[in-house]
């Protein structure tokens, strides 16, 4: 059975390396977004079972994204992870708040990052 993750992320850079880290879980199939706005375009065309997204973007941030995803009864479960340059403790609290599963700091380890996402996909 696959597994499709979300990754929202308006830098390239970071976008690719969260990409190519997640897929070498086996399994995995990765879909990504460059902003919000084209996240919550993809959200009805799949079924994802992770999503991770960065918190600074255009258009849609990402607790804005994480608020719509819990409000909507097909993602209300699913684990959401957010990856970000900045460890606000505003922005901390207010994801947990609104139903983020993870809150990673940049730059990110890659094996930290398998580990977190084989444990929500139910593969560890």
């Amino acid at each position: 059975m696959g597994y499709k993750v979300l990754i929202v992320e308006d830098s390239t850079a970071s976008r690719e390396f969260i990409a190519s880290t997640i897929e070498q879980i086996e399994g995995a199939e990765v879909v990504c977004a460059g902003s919000g706005f084209d996240a919550l375009k993809l959200l009805p065309r799949y079924r994802f079972d992770l999503i991770i997204t960065d918190i600074n973007m255009p258009d849609i941030n990402g607790l804005e994204l994480i608020n719509f995803v819990k409000m909507n009864p097909n993602y209300r479960e699913t684990p959401l992870i957010i990856v970000t340059g900045e460890g606000r403790q505003h922005d901390r609290e207010r994801g947990f708040q609104l139903g983020a599963s993870e809150f990673l700091i940049k730059p990110l380890q890659p094996d930290h990052l398998t580990d977190l996402v084989r444990r929500y996909l139910k593969l560890a």
